[in-house]
């Protein structure tokens, strides 16, 4: 099974010396961007889970709405926001879309899963910083599901041969036939690939001039919706299985 996913998240970075964008623009660019990959999703009949980070949950209602009209999944992301503003997020969606949010991504800052479980969330998917040098550590750490504190703890996937995590990073530097075999190889020893993407990777950047590190801005843009039609090709030419999230684990 591959389980696709994408987080809503403002990109971090600040303009380059001599160029300005504003609040509104970096909004902007999260729909523009989650609208090209919702309209990839669509072309190969796909349903994903999309996190959104919960600062933005407020800002982006109008995007979510269309997100789950097209019956993907909406889930959260916790970039630093507090156990109130998490609830208050939580109560404000499911009253928009009279569905629940079963899940939550976190990756610097965490929530005490006891109080996640309060909240009524179901499981945690947990992630790792991604970087130049991270990706290409070779790690060892479980790769099953397990249930913590009543909640089902998701992990980040990772090649059994390469060892190399299914992260952002990862997908956005290597060739897709690479990538394509690590997903065929992978599969043959677990049961699922947990695949996760920023959408501010699909940014233009020579548009929006942010300051960001040279390899983050390879093969981003419209290289990156190249790359994920490309690998929605390959798991549909393979008759390949996939997932939301929700519907996997549960």
């Amino acid at each position: 099974m591959v389980l696709l996913t994408f987080n809503i998240t403002c990109i971090e970075a600040e303009a380059k010396n001599g160029f300005q964008i504003t609040d509104d623009e970096r909004l902007e660019i999260i729909e523009n961007n989650t609208r090209a990959i919702l309209r990839i999703l669509d072309i190969h009949d796909i349903k994903s889970s999309f996190f959104v980070e919960v600062s933005l949950v407020g800002k982006l209602q109008s995007l979510i709405k269309a997100i789950s009209s097209k019956g993907h999944e909406i889930a959260f992301y916790n970039k630093d926001s507090s156990p109130e503003e998490i609830e208050s997020a939580k109560k404000n969606i499911q009253d928009l879309l009279e569905k629940q949010i079963r899940g939550i991504r976190q990756k610097d800052v965490k929530v005490d899963q006891e109080i996640l479980k309060l909240m009524e969330f179901n499981y945690v998917s947990n992630i790792d910083n991604a970087n130049i040098l991270f990706p290409f550590k070779r790690l060892k750490r479980d790769t099953e599901i397990t249930e913590e504190d009543g909640l089902s703890i998701v992990p980040e996937s990772i090649s059994p041969y390469s060892q190399l995590p299914y992260n952002d990073f990862v997908f956005q530097i290597l060739p897709m036939k690479y990538y394509q075999n690590m997903v065929l190889e992978t599969l043959q020893n677990e049961e699922f690939v947990l695949i996760y993407l920023n959408t501010w990777q699909f940014t233009d950047f020579k548009k929006y001039r942010f300051d960001i590190p040279f390899y983050r801005s390879l093969f981003s843009g419209k290289k990156m919706e190249d790359k994920l039609d490309a690998l929605l090709t390959f798991l549909n030419d393979r008759e390949m299985a996939t997932s939301r999230m929700k519907d996997y684990i549960f």
